[in-house]
């Protein structure tokens, strides 16, 4: 009985298996069926005898021409410090070889990288490129479609990292044009000559890229034709696109913390002149904060000459920063100033007071000693005696006296002159810098924002 139920179950196990794997190939389809009709396929064998892969097709007659074509993948970076950046595209060359043509079917064969080593192509190479590599995960990014009458399709998946000279005399309001140019490196023009494709009209990919800094605003091809005295004529084709900066970032991350540091340095006009301890540290922190965030600024670029539009802003803010800590310093001295004036004012008016006092008792006095001497040149003549000379002692005094009397006048007379010139109240300048400040920054502002937009 159980040797009976053991041969059961290994007839089901037999049984299921075969269903399992018929139930695989149904999975596969048609790439596993035996009934492909492949009698059309050319022995690639018989194209290859004879086939001189170091000479290009019709050597010595007309040159050949490569139809270019180019698909956008992906624009990974692009760097202001270096001048570059790095692109991946798919790149179509296509060329007639006559010597690879089959009549006995019209369709078009496929095949893959391996077959791109049997075979001329031509040296294209990017001209401005610093660094390129062809992608092989999982095999070689190649392809190779070969038509009957000898038209041959060659396609192959590039990363390049491009040098893009740059002018950032506008940065960050800057819009740039960079170029990728294709040339042939062996062949000149006598046996080579490269256009664009018919169909590239347009450029596919390019119009589903978005940037994190730039905005592709237009491109364009060019075909030129390089002369070297050296070596002759090549042709180049030229890919240029138009680049205009995102602003945004900027705004947020540069434009909008000076404009705050500014503000924030006007805070010091409504403190009192009395505080010098909050004024000066505010003043100096605004400052120190600005030098921080234009340094940090400056990291990410390249140490060029060309003063950029960035850093024209950043000194204006810079100078607004410090004239606000440079007028806490001139009002605060002029608050000191007057405040010495006042008491040197004071004093003098006690020693007028003093003086007129003094000038007072003098003018009592000599009025005294005048009737003294009055009574007595009366009482001598009463008693008839000849007066004698009236001393001129008196008289003597009393004019010094006047003179002084003028000279005190004339000086204080000067005085009250040059205390016409006195310096500004510390208060009045505060209020005049709350106005002119801002007034000021917001006339400069219009004018940069003008230059460099416009």
């Amino acid at each position: 009985m159980e040797a009976l139920t053991f041969l059961v179950r290994l007839l089901a196990l037999f049984v299921g298996g075969k269903q399992l794997v018929r139930a695989m190939l149904s999975d596969i389809g048609d790439y596993v069926g035996t009934d492909i009709e492949i009698s059309w396929l050319p022995n690639l064998d018989d194209l290859m005898k004879g086939y001189a892969r170091n000479f290009r097709p019709g050597i010595g007659g007309p040159p050949v021409n490569v139809a270019m074509a180019i698909e956008v993948a992906s624009i990974d970076h692009i760097s202001e410090a270096n001048m570059e950046y790095t692109m991946t595209v798919f790149l179509r060359q296509s060329w007639r070889d006559d010597r690879l043509s089959y009549n006995h079917t019209n369709k078009t064969l496929g095949l893959d990288s391996r077959f791109v080593d049997k075979l001329w192509l031509p040296d294209t190479f990017i001209v401005n490129a610093k660094s390129a590599w062809f992608h092989d995960v999982t095999v070689e990014n190649k392809l190779i479609r070969l038509q009957p009458d000898g038209v041959i399709l060659y396609s192959s998946r590039i990363t390049s990292t491009v040098a893009c000279d740059m002018d950032l005399t506008k940065y960050p309001m800057d819009e740039q044009e960079c170029m990728l140019d294709l040339e042939s490196y062996g062949y000149s023009s006598e046996d080579i000559v490269y256009h664009w494709s018919e169909s590239q009209k347009y450029i596919h990919g390019l119009d589903k890229l978005e940037l994190s800094q730039f905005t592709i605003t237009d491109y364009r091809f060019v075909t030129e034709m390089m002369n070297f005295k050296s070596a002759g004529r090549f042709p180049r084709l030229s890919l240029r696109f138009q680049l205009r900066r995102n602003r945004g970032v900027y705004i947020i991350q540069s434009y909008m913390p000076s404009i705050l540091l500014v503000a924030m340095s006007w805070v010091s006009f409504w403190i009192s002149q009395s505080a010098v301890p909050a004024r000066v540290s505010l003043g100096i922190t605004t400052v120190l904060t600005m030098t921080t965030l234009m340094v940090s600024a400056r990291s990410s670029l390249p140490r060029a000459s060309a003063i950029k539009a960035l850093d024209v802003y950043f000194w204006i803010c810079y100078v607004f920063v410090f004239a606000a800590l440079i007028e806490y310093a001139f009002a605060h001295y002029n608050a000191d100033y007057s405040k010495k004036e006042k008491a040197k004012v004071k004093s003098n008016k006690s020693a007028e007071s003093m003086v007129k006092n003094g000038k007072q008792a003098m003018v009592l006095f000599s009025l005294s000693v005048t009737g003294m001497n009055q009574g007595l040149l009366i009482s001598r003549q009463n008693r008839g005696q000849r007066p004698a000379e009236s001393p001129a002692e008196p008289q003597e005094e009393a004019e010094t006296r006047s003179a002084r009397v003028r000279r005190a006048e004339r000086e204080s007379s000067q005085e009250k002159k040059c205390c016409k010139c006195k310096p500004i109240d510390a208060d009045t300048i505060d209020i005049y810098a709350r106005a002119v400040f801002p007034f000021t920054f917001a006339v400069v502002n219009v004018i940069y924002w003008v230059a460099y937009t416009m």
